[in-house]
């Protein structure tokens, strides 16, 4: 007697399960896999040799310079392997290499090449500036070579002592501007209405859903530090290339004229108007490097260690038993725990915490990058600074490109506080939203309706009418949140809520007017502040700086040491860099309020300091 057929459900069950079991052992055979090529590549010689003689350093970064990486070690190295990567170069390592190959003997060259350098405002650009000044003052060459140069680029370039183009590629300088996206027609059109609260005439962070464009206060106080911003720029261009003062300017007004003058060609313009030194192809160039420089017998190409490599072969700093504290604020300020690359109420308050409780640390150095973001999370991040400073540690602030709003909160507590001229900074002033869609829900015939045992429980309802009351609440906490801010202030300054009032209102000032208007004590570098922190903790001049961070878990550290022995350097997939220049900006500033915003229904009552300041 035959065995009788299963039955087609009985089928159906089989195959379903095999396919998960073979699903589920291809991922661990993967996983698998993915471990064992670690291994073996760490195991069989591809380890990162040392810095052969005649190298040149290659100042290459790839992406933006960010004051900390956006993603946790393990996760930068899994994506690096799977082409997701996210092209980040830290400033610090910039630093690090700048000032290290000052005395190396084994590098005798500096190379810029800037063509991927996609992000980094104009004070952290300063900061590489003032380290590639020092490399030229110790005595090493630094030449600059480019297939094109933006505005970024080519301030890195003016710090070398020849600039090279191809001579297919070309130059464009074209100043700054700051442009923002307006929804105030658009959501009329689709019958949302947005309800602002706020303190201060230049609060604009709340404009683009009010109006159709920038009101007059928002667009006369941005004129201001933009120009502020720009002249800067020149200042330093001009004089690192030592151009004629106003030939930029002259330059862009003329540049229709110029360029239609010179057959299109963007090249020998740039050329002839003195921006770059000499046209040669990039075979030509690397000719240049092998003929000067020692050449690697495989590649046959000049010597060369890129930054990141050639940081990893730095010797490692012994631990001591006091050093300098950094800990990085860099992004959007949220509530709660954030991850690297953010600034969450709860977990930088934490690191403030783990500094001010280690004994080794002597004093904190706040390395500030933010436009501000929740009003509740920087207090908790000033309050543990101010501990830390009634705790006997000296605490100094320095601003990188934006520290701005609650970006300036947060560096309220502070024996000594540090910002670039370039800085954009204050935007003293807070405000809230309360979005409602009823009139959507009506045109499209919905309706929402119930019971409640108060009033307040239905008011919250966005899809209620706003209801006066609510708005009468919401105001009364923007401005009583406005007095505490301008009154820490105050305290902090050493002046009345009254006088910080005249300068705060929600404006915007670079660094080097908030310090003509008492904002920040000192005007100076990244370097200066650690060293001022240094100082009053007794440290000498060769102390130590460690970075307070959150520690890698064990598989992270195992990835990165995988990572680190191998050589892994090159990516295995795509990169693909066609979203345009304003498209991302903008994708970014949605990212930055989806943040912020995030934890709304949750915490009504929250309020916002922010100053989406950003430029490009």
């Amino acid at each position: 007697m035959s065995e009788a057929h299963p039955g087609p459900l009985r089928r159906l069950w089989n195959g379903f399960w095999r396919a998960v079991d073979f699903s589920r052992r291809t991922v661990v055979n993967l996983v698998f896999l993915l471990v064992v090529v670690f291994v073996v590549v760490a195991m069989f010689g591809f380890g990162s040799p040392k810095t052969e003689p005649g190298s040149a350093l290659m100042l290459a970064p790839k992406g933006s310079i960010v004051e900390q990486y956006s993603a946790d070690p393990s996760d930068r190295v899994l994506a690096k392997l799977t082409g997701d990567e996210i092209l980040e170069v830290q400033l610090r390592d910039l630093l690090r290499a700048l000032e290290a190959a000052q005395t190396d003997p084994n590098i005798d060259l500096i190379v810029i090449r800037p063509e991927q350098l996609t992000g980094g405002g104009i004070a952290t650009l300063r900061e590489v500036g003032r380290a590639l000044q020092r490399v030229r003052a110790a005595g090493k060459e630094i030449l600059a070579y480019g297939d094109y140069y933006d505005q970024r680029g080519y301030y890195l370039a003016a710090y070398a002592d020849r600039i090279y183009m191809s001579p297919n590629g070309g130059l464009l300088l074209q100043g700054l501007g700051r442009y923002r996206s307006y929804y105030a027609s658009l959501l009329d059109k689709l019958k949302v209405d947005i309800h602002v609260f706020r303190v201060g005439t230049y609060k604009s962070a709340v404009e683009p859903y009010l109006l159709d464009g920038p009101s007059d206060a928002a667009r006369e106080a941005d004129q201001l530090w933009l120009d502020d911003l720009w002249g800067i720029y020149l200042a330093d261009v001009s004089k690192a290339r030592e151009l004629e003062p106003g030939l930029i300017s002259r330059w862009i007004d003329d540049l229709p004229g110029l360029i239609e003058g010179n057959g299109g060609d963007m090249a020998k313009l740039a050329l002839d108007s003195g921006l770059v030194d000499e046209l040669i192809n990039e075979d030509e160039f690397e000719q240049l490097l092998a003929d000067r420089g020692s050449v690697d017998p495989q590649s046959k190409r000049a010597r060369r260690v890129g930054i990141k490599t050639y940081v990893q072969r730095l010797p490692a700093q012994t631990p001591a038993e006091a050093v300098v504290g950094v800990i990085v604020a860099e992004g959007t300020i949220v509530d709660g725990e954030q991850p690297q690359g953010s600034i969450g109420g709860v977990s930088t308050a934490a690191l403030v915490r783990k500094a001010r409780e280690d004994a080794a640390v002597k004093a904190v150095v706040l390395r500030v990058d933010s436009g501000g973001g929740s009003a509740f999370a920087s207090e908790q991040i000033r309050r543990e600074l101010q501990l830390t400073r009634d705790a006997g540690k000296p605490v100094v602030i320095s601003m990188g490109d934006v520290a701005a709003s609650g970006g300036y909160w947060i560096s309220m507590s502070n024996d000594a506080l540090y910002a670039d001229e370039a800085t954009i900074t204050g935007s003293i002033g807070i405000f809230g939203l309360f979005p409602t869609v009823d009139r959507t829900l009506d045109a499209v015939g919905m309706h929402a309706d119930g019971a409640s045992t108060t009033w307040l429980a239905a008011a919250l309802d966005p899809r209620q009418p706003m209801d006066p009351r609510v708005g009468q609440i919401i105001q009364a906490s923007i401005e009583n949140g406005y007095q505490d801010f301008i009154g820490k202030v105050a305290d902090s300054r050493e002046t009345t809520p009254e006088q910080i009032d005249t300068v705060a209102q929600g404006r915007v000032w670079s660094g080097s007017k908030a310090a003509g208007h008492g904002l920040i004590d000192n005007l100076g570098s990244y370097s200066e502040a650690l060293a001022d922190a240094a100082e009053r903790a007794g440290l000498g001049p060769n102390f130590q700086v460690r970075y307070i961070e959150k520690e890698m878990t064990g598989f992270q550290r195992f990835v990165m040491d995988m990572a680190a022995s191998s050589g892994l350097g090159g990516k295995l997939g795509l990169d693909l860099d066609l979203i345009p220049a304003q498209l991302r900006t903008e994708l970014r500033r949605m990212q930055s309020l989806d943040a912020l915003f995030g934890d709304a229904r949750e915490h009504p009552w929250r309020t916002y300091a922010h100053c989406l300041c950003d430029i490009e």
